[in-house]
């Protein structure tokens, strides 16, 4: 069974391993939420579910069309993430041990920062170290226009909802902080609406939902960058100026993490080669869609106020 790493970590794991584990969580909505399947080796091979079989009613005396669905073979790698922080051995003795915790924390949220983005841009064949994102995997019935002018379009809540339908078990969406403030702006206007509602997460921070679907916000890398920022290309051509809303569901057999075992977090203590404390955090993950219709993208939203 597919678990957070949140709850994974309850299950297990050193306190120090414990503690990274609930920082990637608070530190990346995705990283919070995503359930993590382990699997055994370097790669995931499964089928992938497209289409289900035909079924009809028949008559005395007659037969059947034969009808089978169709699986699409997949196989996921696993990729290495991770990084070494070195504290020097002279903040420690001056500043102390506290301050060591601290440089930990800012290279935990630098990670959790690249892999979030890696989740939704990551593109294998520009970077073959890291897997692809849904950006590079969601196409055909799965990317969905929002519009067709040039520089793209407001976005639209019918094409929303549109998004939301092309998904089987939907269970959240992923957009920017911007494009959240233009979502619950509408929810405030009469003549546009939107149902929007609020509820918490698993740290007790408030969370907006759209029809009842948690938004979840990528955290932005380290240096400020937005990871679904308004600078992609639209349906329409023009400027890069659009954004993408995605729709994903997450469970098992549905939009997963993979990894071969648990986030690794070791204290190498001080080097031989120089006087510093070296912690050490890498992580073999992926993730995997086991189903064609567990994730899809609303794309061409430009920076405007939402319209019905």
């Amino acid at each position: 069974m597919a678990l957070t790493l949140v709850e994974a970590a309850k299950q297990g794991g050193s306190v120090i391993q414990r503690a990274v584990v609930e920082m990637f969580a608070r530190e990346s909505d995705i990283l919070r939420t995503l359930p993590f399947q382990g699997i055994a080796g370097n790669a995931l091979r499964y089928n992938q579910e497209q289409t289900l079989p035909g079924i009809a009613f028949r008559g005395v005396n007659e037969g059947y069309t034969e009808s089978v669905g169709v699986l699409n073979p997949r196989a996921e790698p696993l990729v290495i993430c991770g990084g070494d922080l070195d504290v020097d051995k002279f903040i420690v003795s001056t500043m102390g041990p506290d301050v060591r915790a601290a440089h930990e924390q800012m290279k935990v949220k630098a990670l959790a920062a690249d892999w979030t983005r890696a989740f939704i841009k990551g593109d294998s064949s520009t970077q073959p170290r890291e897997f692809d994102g849904l950006q590079a995997r969601l196409v055909g019935g799965q990317k969905i226009a929002n519009g067709s002018s040039s520089g793209g379009d407001a976005l639209s809540l019918a094409k929303l909802d549109a998004l939301i339908d092309a998904v089987d078990a939907p269970s959240h969406l992923i957009m920017s902080k911007a494009m959240r403030r233009r979502l619950t702006a509408a929810a405030r206007t009469t003549t546009v609406g939107g149902y929007v509602t609020y509820t918490q997460d698993e740290f007790g921070r408030r969370l907006t939902q759209y029809n009842d679907l948690p938004i979840l916000v990528p955290y932005s890398e380290n240096g400020g960058t937005e990871p679904i920022a308004f600078d992609e290309a639209n349906p329409g051509g023009g400027s890069a100026v659009g954004t993408s809303i995605y729709c994903v569901s997450f469970g098992d057999q549905r939009l997963q993490g993979i990894q071969n075992s648990e986030m690794a977090v070791t204290d190498l203590g001080e080097l031989q080669t120089s006087p510093v404390y070296r912690t050490r955090v890498e992580w073999y993950a992926g993730i995997a869609i086991f189903h064609g219709r567990a994730a899809a993208r609303l794309w061409g939203i430009t920076d405007a106020a939402v319209v019905a």
